[in-house]
């Protein structure tokens, strides 16, 4: 599982990475914990986790979002 830190775009979040579906890596919403958004992962936790932060920052608003990914 990994977790996206992100006050704000938390639905726009939701459905970019639940679009998801390359080398092996796909996403599945679990639940929202405040800031927390909580996806289960198929593929390495690694790869998950750089594959989010691209797909985020590649984005309009991502771009000057402040989030992270654990």
């Amino acid at each position: 599982m990994i977790t996206v830190n992100s006050a704000m775009q938390q639905e726009n979040i939701k459905m970019l990475l639940e679009g998801i579906e390359e080398e092996g890596v796909t996403f599945s919403f679990k639940e929202k914990k405040g800031i927390q958004l909580i996806f289960k992962i198929t593929g390495e936790k690694e790869q998950a986790v750089r594959k989010a932060k691209d797909a985020i920052k590649g984005t309009d608003w991502g771009k000057v979002l402040y989030f992270n990914v654990v």
